[in-house]
Formats: structure tokens, sequence, C-alpha cells
């Protein structure tokens, strides 16, 4: 069950919201606020797994708001202005709903919300079944059995899937790895993570995955090598 809040300087878009999480049984709605001040006094007592947060309010922004959260707490923005999508992204929002949103558009929303914490449960076990990636202004749920090869582009990756156009995405090779499972994917190159299943054939320190060839870096090649023979 995911517990939430809602706050809004607009009384008819809580009861929007509250009319929409009336339809998930997984989201528990505990209660709605006009006033920044008294949903903060709130989330401090009783902490809470989902934010829907207006992000034009008249004391303190959204944004503001959310910066100001101590412990981790998912967040749904809604706003009328879609200038502030970049924003809200930036600050790992789960989604964005540009008002006025429909029942449909919602359930997109709290769907991710509700996968994206069964994943948080799921990230400190090995062997996890999916990523979840931002990219395009979007929270995109990759399954692992899907990747081909992830290549490092700068602040960049970009990971090759199956039957799907690749995904790029601004985050590090380092920190992509840390979300990867394990004993399932191996880093291979400076600019190249793999998954061992994916591996067709290796020769002459090149791999080739599919109809792709990609060399083995020489500060790699040695903990490649020691884990490929086992």
């Amino acid at each position: 069950m995911i517990t939430a809040i809602a706050i809004d300087d607009e009384p008819p878009a809580l009861r929007v919201i509250e009319t929409f999480c009336a339809a998930f049984d997984f989201i528990a709605l505990q209660k709605t606020f006009t006033r920044t001040d008294e949903a903060m006094k709130y989330v401090r007592k009783y902490p809470v797994d989902l934010l829907f947060l207006d992000i034009q309010m008249p004391s303190l922004s959204g944004i503001d708001f959310y910066k100001a959260v101590e412990q981790h707490t998912m967040v749904i923005f809604t706003t009328a202005f879609s200038e502030y999508a970049v924003e809200g992204f930036n600050l790992n929002a789960v989604d964005y709903l540009l008002k006025p949103f429909t029942r449909e558009r919602f359930a997109q929303a709290v769907h991710k919300a509700n996968d994206y914490a069964n994943y948080l449960k799921q990230s400190n076990k090995t062997g996890n079944d999916y990523l979840f990636i931002r990219a395009d202004y979007s929270l995109l749920k990759i399954a692992c059995s899907d990747i081909l090869y992830i290549e490092g582009l700068d602040d960049y990756i970009r990971i090759h899937l199956s039957q799907q156009k690749p995904v790029v995405a601004r985050m590090t090779m380092k920190a992509l790895l840390e979300k990867l499972p394990a004993n399932d994917f191996v880093r291979v190159h400076r600019s190249f993570i793999i998954p061992w299943k994916g591996i067709r054939q290796v020769r002459n320190k090149i791999i080739s995955i599919g109809d792709t060839e990609i060399a083995i870096g020489s500060s790699f090649e040695e903990a490649f090598f020691e884990k490929f023979k086992r």
C-alpha cells in the first residue's frame, strides 16, 4: 500500500485527486491540504510514500516544498503550466500531470509510482528484473532481459534494446552499473556494459553481441576473462 497526501491551493483540484485515488486499491490518500505549512507539519510527523503536489502555490512553490521534505518521498507534480516539467524531472519526480488531466493519464502516473515503489523494495536484492530510467521527461521501466548492451557517451548513456529504439538518459556508466544485477552484467570497456547472456562469441578480445562487435578495454580485460572462465 502506498500512503499519500495531496497539496493544492484549489479545493476542486483536490477533489479530483481524491476521486481518482479511490479507484486504486494500492493507494491510501491520507489527507489533502490547501496550505503548504500545514502539509509540511503533517509529513514531518507522519511520513508518506507519495505526494501529489501542485507547483504554483501562494506561499511556497511545490518545487521548494519538495526540496524541503527531509525523508525520501515519491512525488507526482500537478500543474497547469508545462514550463515546469524540466525542473520537475530534475528533482526525480515520478511523473508530471498537466491540468486538466484525465482519469487515464492519472492511472498511468500512479501505476508508475506503484512500479517504482516495488522496485525500491527489491533494489537491495540481486536479480532485479527491471530498471527504472529517467529519459524524455518520463520514468521508463526497462526489462533487463531486453538490454542488448549499454553505451557510454560522456555524461549520457544509450541503452540498446531488442525490438525497441535505444533509450538515451543523462547518467554515468558507474551509476547505471550500480543499478544492474551484478551477476548478469559486466563492464568490458570504458564505454560499454554488456549482459553475459548476450555474448555470442569472444575472439581476439572482441565480443560479438548480435550483429555488434565490442572491443574489450585493456583495463577491464583481466577481470572480464577471469569471470568468463568461471
